[in-house]
């Protein structure tokens, strides 16, 4: 009897042993990465001549997930304090370290930040490791470093929009005057775009043509998708400025239209009334011709305070919520707006 009820008791077990192989495997988070190189503290000076030169690569320990799997890690660096909220990435690899940052890319990427050059900034670097959409990261804790870039033009990676409005050649991907940019160089392209005829319609491409582009079949579900025919995006209300927003993480899109106006106390209509803008084709931006007295003015979309532009630090260009813009002298000014641009930046003329 013992060795039957042995013998049911091992084939019971069998089957659950099977049954187990054919589940996914159990998740057992264990040990997170932890970043050995650079060490805390670290100060990175970097300089214009050396922006080709490979920065000292970073390296970490392996995260342990518990079972055996493909990792992939990301380098990610934010303002030290800030709890990686506004994290960019630095570079993704399957390797335990990496060595393929140039000081050209880091210095861009901190200016873009709008980290000020030629000085020490206190940030913090840490590595997280993923195995699925389904599993939480591993993240390292932070390591504290410096760095102080060096002053230079910021180049953002960029999206052509290449579309039937286009002047003077239509469908021209290589035309960067129609472009949206990712400014956090994090693969989330935005900006502005002038649509001069009622339907026009639009794609985007990367590399200034069409071997990579992207449409959308059916633009109320705003999912973009991969090159092909008869995908292309429509606008949505008539011609104007568009803000256009391509995410390519999330293989979505989305678009607003906007109109812009300028207000505040140096104009005629005050802290309330616009006086709104027209598209120059020629200048490729926003203007308006106005009389203006001693006082401040800023920049609004669809006569609303959500969406305004101001300049903090009186240098002409704009951000937003920014401080009033002012005008110390009256008489009649030409004010033009220039959105369309990866830095947005106004020009005052008095006539």
């Amino acid at each position: 009897m013992k060795q039957y009820i042995f013998s049911i008791l091992g084939i019971v077990l069998f089957f659950i042993a099977c049954n187990e192989k054919d589940q996914d495997p159990i998740i057992n988070l264990g040990a997170v990465p932890v970043i050995i190189n650079p060490a805390s503290g670290t100060l990175f000076t970097l300089d214009e001549t050396m922006a080709d030169e490979l920065l000292p690569g970073a390296a970490w320990t392996n995260a342990d997930f518990g079972y055996q799997a493909g990792i992939t890690y990301s380098l990610q660096i934010d303002a030290a304090g800030n709890d990686f909220a506004e994290a960019i990435t630095l570079g993704v690899t399957s390797e335990l370290s990496l060595e393929e940052l140039t000081q050209g890319k880091l210095n861009n990427i901190l200016l873009a930040k709008g980290l000020p050059f030629g000085f020490e900034n206190e940030l913090e670097i840490r590595v997280c490791a993923k195995v699925s959409d389904l599993v939480d990261e591993l993240c390292s804790d932070a390591v504290s470093i410096k760095v102080n870039p060096y002053q230079a033009e910021v180049v953002y990676p960029k999206l052509t929009v290449p579309g039937d409005y286009q002047l003077p050649n239509a469908w021209d991907p290589s035309d960067e005057n129609y472009s949206v940019y990712s400014r956090r160089s994090d693969e989330v392209y935005e900006g502005y775009i002038y649509f001069g005829i009622d339907s026009a319609v639009y794609k985007y491409a990367q590399g200034l043509s069409w071997a990579v582009n992207w449409g959308d079949y059916d633009p109320i579900d705003w999912a973009l998708d991969f090159a092909d025919v008869g995908n292309d995006i429509p606008i949505s209300d008539g011609y104007g400025m568009y803000f256009l927003t391509c995410d390519l993480n999330m293989l979505t899109h989305a678009q607003m239209k906007t109109d812009w106006g300028v207000l505040g106390s140096a104009t005629s209509g005050g802290a309330t009334t616009d006086v709104d803008f027209v598209w120059d084709e020629t200048k490729l931006a926003l203007t308006a011709t106005l009389d203006l007295i001693e006082g401040g003015i800023r920049f609004r979309a669809n006569d609303s305070d959500d969406f305004t532009f101001g300049d903090n630090f009186a240098n002409g260009t704009l951000e937003l919520d920014g401080d009033d813009i002012a005008i110390s002298e009256a008489g009649n000014y030409t004010v033009d707006l220039y959105l369309t641009v990866s830095d947005y930046y106004f020009e005052l003329t008095k006539n």
